[in-house]
């Protein structure tokens, strides 16, 4: 099982932090690289298009998740 890893962000100018699985994590820094922007720009765009009551963490697992069913094809 992979350990939960912690990371600091500034959002609009205030800090937080989002606590994410190691493979999670990985995957938005990938996302951050194909997308030529930095991990904070992409956690701060996912904050901001928030609408729901989901923490940030949680909307960022969603998050990764959409990006990998539009990315993988669907086999059903």
């Amino acid at each position: 099982m992979s350990g939960i890893a912690k990371r600091s962000v500034s959002i609009r100018g205030h800090k937080t932090s989002v606590s994410l699985e190691e493979p999670f994590l990985a995957e938005l820094e990938s996302i951050a690289r194909r997308r030529n922007i930095s991990l904070a720009a992409l956690i701060a765009e996912v904050d901001a298009a928030r609408q729901d009551e989901n923490n940030l963490s949680s909307r960022l697992r969603l998050y990764v998740l959409q990006d990998l069913k539009t990315r993988t094809p669907d086999n059903a």
